[in-house]
């Protein structure tokens, strides 16, 4: 049996998606778990904050967010309490506004160097994980709060599904079913348009993604205009892969980001997840013939089930395990969620 500090010494290495729980590629509990390796606490490259270490963070950050305004950024199985807002978004955002202040001092410094004004170059925050861990909901609550603080009050929020190819040329590829793979998105006009938005460029254009008809949106744009912060959330924002042979420069979409935030949870825990949306999402649509999942609404609870779990253990949980949850160690800081999608554990990268 194990003694009761090598218990100790395991539940503060378990890795983030922890709390002794474990992804498949999670190997032991004494191991880290974001390289893989043996580690000791004072080798690890994150700082573990329980929940009520990193609340006492929030400081005297004033709630800025009204009950009503939380129920408009929370998602439909996503039932995000103020509580949670105060315990683990105010302290992220004031984290996330002293890092921003510190660019911009930088940035002051380096016009104050030149001798002249350069164009504003907003700061650019990554956000990665599975698909309904909960990403878009945690993007949109820190764009609320972090255009509150008065030294960065316009925050753009763009997600990467705009530069998914549509079904059609998917269908084309041979990729519908790998649609959320990586190669399932034109990254060279991504890669682009975030060259652009660094180099200050104004008055840029996103393409739109319509999750209701579960397509690029034809001729349907977002306008991006020089903001102070744009929030990049996505499947596969912290993605490296092998260069191309003969180009060893290959530019990848995490290279334009100044911080970088993964959204994490226990691999059947978001199978959860992921069920109950698609379940929650069928149930809507059973009226509404113009939405995608109305084709499933003709089907038994049973067999929607069925269908649910058979596209989640096919495609999702492929694309997790493959190409989402090898990104996480690249993050400066993971969100660890439980069960009912509540933050029970941060990490943070140490600098």
């Amino acid at each position: 049996m194990w003694s009761t500090a090598q218990q100790m010494l395991t539940d503060r290495l378990t890795p983030p998606g922890g709390g002794g729980r474990k992804h498949a590629t999670d190997k032991v509990a004494v191991e880290f778990g974001l390289d893989g390796k043996p580690a000791h606490l004072d080798y690890s490259p994150y700082i573990r904050l329980y929940r009520h270490e990193w609340r006492r963070l929030r400081a005297d950050t004033p709630l800025t967010l009204s009950e009503q305004e939380l129920r408009q950024l929370q998602g439909q199985n996503e039932l995000v309490s103020l509580e949670e807002v105060a315990d683990i978004y105010l302290p992220l955002s004031r984290l996330l506004n002293l890092y921003v202040r510190a660019s911009q001092d930088l940035f002051q410094a380096t016009s104050e160097f030149l001798g002249h004004p350069c164009a504003k170059v907003p700061y650019i925050i990554g956000m990665a994980g599975s698909v309904a861990v909960g990403k878009s909901t945690t993007a949109r609550i820190l764009k609320a709060l972090l255009g509150r603080w008065p030294n960065h009050p316009k925050v753009d929020l763009i997600t990467t599904d705009g530069y998914l190819y549509s079904n059609q040329e998917l269908e084309d590829r041979g990729l519908m079913m790998r649609k959320g793979f990586p190669e399932s998105y034109n990254l060279r006009e991504l890669i682009a348009f975030l060259a652009n938005v660094k180099a200050g460029r104004p008055h840029l254009k996103i393409p739109m993604y319509s999750h209701h008809e579960y397509d690029v949106i034809p001729g349907a744009f977002i306008e991006v205009n020089q903001p102070d912060i744009v929030i990049v959330e996505g499947l596969n924002v912290l993605q490296t892969s092998q260069s191309m042979q003969g180009d060893p420069h290959q530019i990848f979409v995490s290279d334009f980001f100044d911080f970088t935030i993964y959204v994490d949870a226990d691999t059947d825990v978001i199978r959860r997840f992921y069920i109950d949306r698609f379940m929650t999402f069928r149930e809507k649509a059973a009226g509404d013939p113009t939405s995608f999942f109305h084709r499933f609404a003709a089907m038994s609870h049973s067999e929607a089930l069925q269908h649910a779990n058979r596209v989640w253990h096919e495609i999702n949980e492929v694309n997790l395990l493959e190409n989402i949850l090898p990104t996480r160690e690249r993050a400066q800081l993971v969100l660890d969620k439980g069960v009912d999608h509540s933050v029970q554990n941060v990490y943070l990268r140490k600098l």
